[in-house]
């Protein structure tokens, strides 16, 4: 692959970006097993959305100077100091599980490990425009993003496969407790990874820092600079809008699973079949990233991503007018590939819209937007669906509201779609 060819420190950072999000899908489906698929825990809607809604908080809060930092500071330091942090949080959260805690005290560690994850991607992100070449971001993206969240759900699956054969005595919060003491140690190779990034290669480069730190104010600033390039911000709101009916529907899956297409008083079942669900949902995330540089390149950025958009409603059509789990999983497979399109391509034309001096905190408002989001796609969810997780209005309204923004926020005197496939 010439991106392999032209940059030797791309192969680095795929290595540290998807060890860490491999490692990611061993912490999260422990916690799926502790918090969602316990036997004495029985989730409803409004649980699950509140589970989904508490680890993207503290992003939400402190994304602002996150972005900041990371135009201050070496990124590969702080990539590499954030994963040793990481891999320590995880072993306090590792032996409260063991001691089956819940509580406000296990949610303080669970929150500082998902913020943490956020500054992590956000570094890669920011920093993958500098070892690559302006030409080459589509398809680097496309690699990057698409192959980190393949790993993660990969490490998903090895996770449960890990549970089952270590909760054969019945004692599943040790399980889930021993794969959290894995994800730490995971962790933690990839801070040592690291070290084979030189100290500023991921920037900022030197005539861009400043010593001055604004906080929101300097975020602000980082928003002007998006109102000037409004192609990347109208992109940003579509990822977003996307992501938060993405979560929507893993919400509705997931109480599918759980209590509809699988005994509810086997959660094991019902945990299985979503690995099963998120995995085919994977393999379609794979195929919108391979062929989202394809469809970018012959018909150009904003149209793809406009395309994108309205690609998956007729699958959530189909998934409004039937409760059959074949069906369902058709559909998230769909979902899937066409949510990812829109994520690479926008993340391309974020970074080659914006200088690298902005980029740390654009990113930053980027995934606080999409975090956002989602908190507002999970409260939908607690509101629309009942306990069994069948829905006719839910995947209605998320077809609706991807339709009105194609139209409007995407429609073609807006979003540039009639460029050249340059742009």
């Amino acid at each position: 692959m010439r991106i392999f060819e032209k940059s030797s420190s791309f192969p680095k950072l795929l290595q540290i970006r998807w060890l860490g999000q491999f490692t990611d899908g061993l912490f999260q489906s422990a916690l799926a097993s502790f918090v969602l698929f316990s036997p004495e825990r029985q989730p409803s809607a409004v649980s699950a959305a509140l589970a989904f809604s508490v680890v993207l908080l503290p992003y939400s809060l402190i994304g602002p100077y996150v972005g900041i930092f990371l135009d201050r500071f070496s990124r590969r330091r702080i990539i590499q100091v954030s994963n040793l942090i990481r891999a320590g949080d995880l072993i306090i959260i590792a032996l409260l599980i063991k001691a089956s805690t819940t509580g406000a005290v296990l949610t303080l560690f669970v929150l500082f490990a998902f913020g943490i994850n956020r500054l992590i991607l956000s570094g890669l992100s920011a920093g993958l425009p500098l070892i690559v070449k302006r030409e080459e971001l589509i398809a680097a993206n496309a690699l990057a993003v698409t192959g980190g969240t393949i790993f993660v759900v990969i490490g998903g699956g090895v996770g449960i496969g890990i549970k089952n054969f270590i909760d054969k005595g019945g004692n599943g919060d040790l399980a889930d407790a021993v794969l959290i003491f894995l994800a730490s140690a995971s962790y933690l190779v990839a801070s040592l990874i690291t070290n084979r990034l030189s100290k500023n290669e991921l920037g900022p480069l030197a005539h861009e820092v400043s010593s001055e730190i604004k906080g929101w104010k300097e975020m602000l600033e980082g928003l002007h600079i998006l109102r000037e390039h409004k192609d990347a911000m109208r992109g940003i709101l579509a990822t977003a809008v996307q992501r938060g009916g993405l979560t929507a529907l893993t919400l509705m899956g997931l109480l599918l699973e759980r209590n509809t297409y699988n005994p509810s008083d086997n959660p094991d079942a019902g945990l299985r079949g979503l690995a099963l669900a998120i995995s085919i949902a994977g393999v379609g995330i794979g195929i919108g990233s391979f062929i989202s540089p394809i469809g970018a390149g012959k018909y150009g950025r904003h149209r793809w991503i406009k395309f994108s958009m309205v690609g998956p409603i007729p699958f959530l059509i189909i998934t409004a007018l039937s409760s059959n789990e074949a069906l369902f999983i058709t559909s998230a497979f769909f979902v899937g590939l066409f949510g990812q399109s829109v994520k690479v391509t926008n993340d391309s034309l974020v970074q080659t819209k914006i200088m690298d001096e902005y980029r740390g905190r654009t990113f930053a408002f980027y995934d606080v937007a999409v975090n956002g989001a989602i908190v507002g796609g999970a409260i939908t969810a607690a509101l629309v669906l009942p306990s069994s997780g069948v829905s006719l209005p839910l995947p209605l309204l998320i077809s609706a509201v991807y339709l009105l923004i194609t139209l409007t926020v995407l429609k073609k005197t807006n979003f540039s779609g009639h460029l050249a496939t340059t742009n």
